[in-house]
């Protein structure tokens, strides 16, 4: 520990506002792990009580000396549990589960946050973590600024809060660049405030160095988002195992479609939105041959559905953003609709797979629950789908897999006759998406639509679906189109959702009658693409006031059946496909120093370009003088141009004929011959009463331009060009 009189009392109680300040910036850094609202009340508390009790307890008392440390440690601990018992506990403190909550806060709160999608729940088992932290900082800088005569030291335990912050919020919302350039004006202020001043000068360091700090924090922020970071930031959520996936619901909503379409009119749950889009329940992307099921990987999250990975579609075709209300009735189970793909939730806890978006809760949906979605909708056009290819990723390759079958021990035989059955409906087809939907189109007109259909999807009740029954619901048109087109080799899975639904204003009522199952198939830069292989009558409820489909939902059906009604090739496989237009790949901004570099680049050559073309109207504007008396004036100065390339300076102190000694010094006796009768010529112009007869220009500029064949020879072009070069050159004439 340094010695007490360092830095004196004053200035070390002085220093505490700027740590408690300090602690409170690193908390807020947590802003991108749960927004500000919940994180400011927190952090205020945390920063400033332990700095108030390090001020009454740790301060230099009688002959500064300070009380021992260990008195404020457990003070501290004491008070942080009653602190955080009145605040951020208080709802575990009024139901009893304190203790619990206080253990799994401290313990276990940093794991749930790294498996939990950011915004994380601003649940009080979480923010507990924050609250301790940021006690912890204010503490520690506290006894530090108070104790030590270290000068930037009482920085440190804040600075370590807030690299904590910067993991945790690794792929948050938000940016921690105004908190960081504030640490930073914090930081210059406690080292000024801790820097010893001798008497009446003790004030003036603070005077000139805040505003500095200030500067600089505001360079910080300004310079901040032009920083060059060469790799992405280091996400530890990357080494945190998340918990292994829940069975979510005992019953498949696939196996659920049966019994609703029997009770058409049993209103599962409302729709408060602008504009109608199919509801999304379930993707079902795994199937064994008997039964379809999901893969998804839920997590926790507070509000935000992140977008799909790349290429699922998360840059392709253009995108808007829909905002739905949903109010639950009767809809059974735990996953949630939703329109296309979730981008936020609000008014409900929710889990979320990830990689499609898929929304469930952790205990069954109860009457009355209302939450918000807002969603992003695809509208994809001709040229989407006329470029798209087949995806090849691993997640593709998956659902093209058709096993053989619980206990199998070969193939069955439904799978050769699936095979030539899809070869068959889509002979002809040129392109993936014409297969596609060729095979939607077909299925339309091969089977009816009929609810009183046996359910089940396995390979027997597929294939009498297909070869004898050649009626069913929309669970046997979708889960036998994913079968065909698989064994086609297009990646395919099974959504369940709802379609159409009885319209009151702009609210609609999701009835059971208006479930929908609908394939997807997956292509290269697209994603997953809905196709519709149910007749239409499928699509409605019972009741004469259903409403249609959705609007994107329609608008796609519309460009699928162009694209299966365009002429047919030669045959299936036979008909190479042609290759597609590239989609135009949006161009990342450039940065600054190329713009810079062109700048430079364009400046350089209008110099160039400049100091070469200016000599030449010079000399020729020189020439086209009026007078003669002006024309043998431009001879002169062209001459006094041309002797500057072999040295002479200046001819202001220089009467024509010495500069004529001049030329002929370094050029010869050869140059006397045009240099004299130069010189005769420009004293006659001068100092002659009468003006000069014409044919002396023209003899005066032959002279000139002889003389400049001789400097040239005597000086060397690449020289002349280097004076060329020089900004003097631009000048209108030489002296």
């Amino acid at each position: 520990m340094a010695a007490a009189g360092a830095v004196p009392v004053i200035r070390r109680y002085l220093s505490l506002p700027v740590t408690a300040a300090l602690a409170a910036v690193a908390g807020l850094a947590f802003h991108r792990v749960f927004g500000f609202g919940p994180v400011l009340p927190v952090v205020a508390a945390a920063a400033l009580v332990p700095t108030l009790l390090s001020a009454a307890l740790s301060g230099p008392r009688r002959e500064g000396r300070c009380w021992p440390l260990w008195i404020s440690l457990v003070l501290t601990v004491a008070a942080w549990a009653g602190t955080a018992a009145v605040t951020v506990l208080r709802p575990a403190l009024a139901d009893g589960t304190f203790p619990h909550a206080l253990r799994e806060g401290v313990l276990g709160s940093w794991k749930s946050i790294l498996t939990t999608l950011l915004p994380a729940p601003a649940e009080p088992r979480l923010l507990v973590l924050v609250h301790v932290l940021v006690w912890l900082a204010a503490f520690g800088s506290a006894e530090l600024a108070l104790r030590t005569s270290l000068r930037a030291a009482p920085c440190l335990p804040a600075l370590a809060v807030f690299g904590i912050a910067l993991l945790l919020g690794v792929d948050g919302p938000g940016s921690n660049l105004p908190p960081a350039a504030a640490a930073v004006v914090l930081i210059a202020v406690l080292v000024l405030v801790r820097s010893p001043s001798p008497g009446s000068a003790a004030w003036r360091p603070l005077l000139l160095g805040v505003p500095a700090a200030a500067v600089l924090g505001a360079l910080a922020l300004l310079a901040g988002p032009y920083v060059p970071v060469g790799a992405d930031p280091y996400d530890p959520r990357e080494q945190v195992q998340a918990p292994p996936p829940q069975q979510r619901d005992g019953v498949s909503p696939l196996d659920r479609v049966g019994g609703w379409l029997l009770t058409p009119d049993q209103v599962l749950f409302t729709v408060k939105a602008s504009r109608r889009e199919n509801m999304r329940l379930a993707v079902l992307d795994r199937f064994d041959g008997v039964t379809w099921s999901s893969t998804a990987r839920f997590v926790p999250t507070g509000s935000r559905v992140p977008r799909p990975p790349e290429g699922d579609g998360a840059g392709a075709a253009k995108r808007r953003t829909a905002v739905q209300e949903i109010t639950v009735r009767d809809l059974p189970g735990v996953w949630a609709p939703a329109a296309d793909r979730p981008r936020r939730v609000d008014g409900l806890g929710v889990v979320v797979d990830p990689a499609s978006g898929t929304l469930a809760v952790a205990r069954e949906l109860r009457k009355g629950q209302t939450y918000r979605v807002t969603s992003e909708i695809r509208e994809l056009t001709a040229g989407d789908l006329a470029a798209a290819r087949v995806a090849t990723d691993a997640e593709a390759r998956a659902a093209t897999r058709l096993p053989w079958g619980p206990g199998a021990t070969r193939a069955p035989v439904q799978l050769a006759e699936f095979r030539r059955f899809a070869e068959g409906a889509t002979d002809g087809a040129s392109s993936p998406v014409q297969r596609a939907a060729m095979l939607a189109v077909h299925l339309k007109s091969y089977a009816r639509y009929d609810v009183t259909a046996p359910p089940g999807h396995s390979y027997r009740q597929l294939d009498y679906f297909l070869s004898e029954g050649r009626r069913g619901t929309p669970e046997h048109f979708a889960a036998s189109y994913a079968v065909l087109a698989r064994s086609l080799g297009l990646p395919t899975r099974v959504m369940v959702g709802f379609s159409g639904g009885r319209a009151a204003g702009d609210v609609r009522d999701m009835r059971a009658g208006d479930v929908m199952v609908w394939p997807e198939v997956k292509f290269e830069g697209l994603g997953w693409v809905p196709f519709n292989p149910t007749p239409q009558q499928a699509s409605r409820s019972k009741q004469s006031d259903s409403v249609a489909a959705g609007e994107t939902q329609q608008k796609l059906e519309q460009l699928q059946k162009n694209a299966a009604s365009q002429q047919r090739g030669t045959g299936a496989g036979k008909t190479p496909q042609a290759p597609a237009a590239t989609p135009a790949r949006e161009e990342s901004p450039l940065p600054w120093w190329v713009y810079a570099a062109s700048a430079a680049g364009l400046l350089a050559a209008a110099y160039v370009a400049a100091v070469l073309l200016a000599p030449a109207l010079r000399r020729r504007r020189r020439r086209r003088a009026g007078t003669p008396a002006a024309r043998i004036a431009g001879a002169w100065r062209q001459t006094l141009d041309h002797l500057g390339d072999l040295g002479l300076a200046t001819a202001r102190t220089l009467t024509a004929h010495e500069v004529a000694r001049f030329g002929t010094g370094r050029l010869g006796e050869r140059a006397m011959r045009h240099l004299g009768p130069l010189a005769d010529l420009v004293n006659h112009t001068r100092y002659a009463p009468g003006p000069p007869h014409p044919n002396a220009a023209e003899r005066a500029w032959e002279h000139t331009d002889e003389l400049g064949r001789l400097v040239t020879a005597e000086a060397g072009r690449l020289r002349r060009l280097r004076r060329r070069l020089h900004p003097r050159s631009l000048r209108r004439d030489r002296p």
